[in-house]
């Protein structure tokens, strides 16, 4: 670590925002990508985006590019996007489907696991077993697929036993993916994520939102929510064991962040529509509205909202140090037909709306930080969620320097 990024992280005092340097120093960003994103299990996508053999996705991080896809056996692989050779990309499209990888430049030709199948004209001796695509660690948990980028990454089970009884009435894994959108961010991604996790901005940049969310009230207002909605939880096919959990990036290990918590809509809203009106058919085993949503959050960039009858995925990938792109994934029940079961302007409609305002107000934020007299100013106490996340990068990127987990 150098001795700048030491002198800001120890500026940072709890219950501020972060020094303007953090969020600007090349140096600070590229021990970031190595410390938190390279070490931690990310949420990158959806199983129904690649159904059939040969299938696959890019996702694309800070400079790394990864294939996902789907080999004959039905194995869900996560290669990385380097032929080695000579280091040429293999795939360019960002969705497709292939029967083999190719490199265009000299030929070589890999198979859906990675394994290098042909390579002409190499020396005698050449061994093709050692030289397939590197495989990365991959996991599939209710249909959402995880990859680590680590040759030792920590074990994914805390994930999965934490949040396998909360998210089984929504049966993710017989979900599909209805619309997919990516938002390109000109900020940090720390400011991004900031933005995402606080709504104290919501009643003046968000109305639409702030109609029918309980998150936009304070604490006190949306604890009393929350109890008719606890009420109706058994009827609607929704523990209320589950209801008050809050684990805010609590790993006890770099890389198993995750967390939920379940709050109260407003004004009769069953879901996150205009006016609060179904938009899709319910989830899995889930036989009614009980009036609630559920936030979610898998790792440092991967967040999500789940209602009754549809859950958004919000993925905050840094692009660059002022580049962060923000994907939506809208999931909807598997055997919903667009047009009959769910209307896609209409699904869509609300966190379209707030990401495209949302945007603007993240770019006008990098803008100020960046000024040569930004000071940090104290948070709200609507803004706690995002409090914690600056706590735990703060310890994170400390532990960083010293090799050892510091608990936030």
């Amino acid at each position: 670590m150098t001795q700048m990024m030491q002198s800001l992280l120890e500026a940072w005092r709890p219950g501020h925002a972060l020094p303007g340097g953090l969020y600007s120093d090349p140096q600070v960003y590229e021990k970031e990508i190595r410390a938190i994103f390279l070490k931690s299990w990310l949420c990158i996508g959806h199983e129904s985006q690649i159904p059939g053999r040969g299938d696959y996705f890019l996702f694309n991080m800070a400079g790394e590019s990864v294939i996902v896809v789907r080999d004959a056996a039905g194995q869900v692989n996560a290669l990385l996007n380097v032929c080695r050779h000579r280091g040429s990309r293999i795939c360019d499209e960002a969705t497709g489907r292939a029967s083999r990888l190719v490199c265009r430049y000299h030929g070589w030709t890999y198979g859906l696991d990675g394994s290098l199948r042909a390579a002409s004209r190499m020396p005698e001796g050449f061994d093709s077993s050692r030289h397939g695509l590197r495989r990365l660690h991959v996991r599939v948990f209710v249909g959402l697929i995880f990859i680590n980028f680590d040759a030792s990454p920590a074990s994914f089970d805390p994930i999965e036993n934490d949040l396998s009884a909360p998210l089984a009435p929504y049966e993710l894994e017989r979900a599909k993916v209805a619309h997919r959108q990516t938002y390109p961010i000109e900020s940090n991604w720390k400011l991004a994520v900031e933005n995402y996790c606080e709504c104290y901005h919501c009643q003046p940049a968000h109305p639409e939102y702030s109609v029918g969310h309980g998150r936009a009230v304070p604490a006190a207002e949306q604890a009393a929510l929350l109890e008719p909605v606890m009420a109706r939880a058994q009827a609607a096919g929704l523990s209320q064991q589950f209801y008050i959990r809050n684990s805010w990036l609590a790993a006890g290990e770099l890389g198993t962040d995750r967390g939920y918590k379940r709050y109260g809509l407003m004004r009769g809203h069953k879901t996150g529509s205009r006016d609060g009106s179904p938009l899709a058919p319910l989830l899995g085993t889930i036989r009614d509205y009980d009036g609630g949503a559920t936030d979610l959050h898998f790792g440092p960039m991967m967040f999500g909202l789940a209602y009754c009858d549809h859950v958004v995925l919000y993925r905050f990938t840094p692009r660059a140090l002022r580049k962060t792109d923000c994907e939506i994934i809208w999931l909807v029940r598997q055997s919903a037909v667009e047009g009959k079961d769910y209307h896609l302007a209409e699904l869509t409609w609300l966190w379209d709306l707030t990401t495209v305002a949302d945007k603007q107000i993240i770019e006008r934020n990098q803008a100020g930080v960046d000024s040569r007299f930004y000071e940090p100013g104290p948070l709200s106490p609507m803004e706690e969620f995002t409090g914690l996340f600056l706590q735990w990068y703060v310890a994170t990127m400390r532990a960083a320097a010293g090799g050892v987990r510091v608990e936030g």
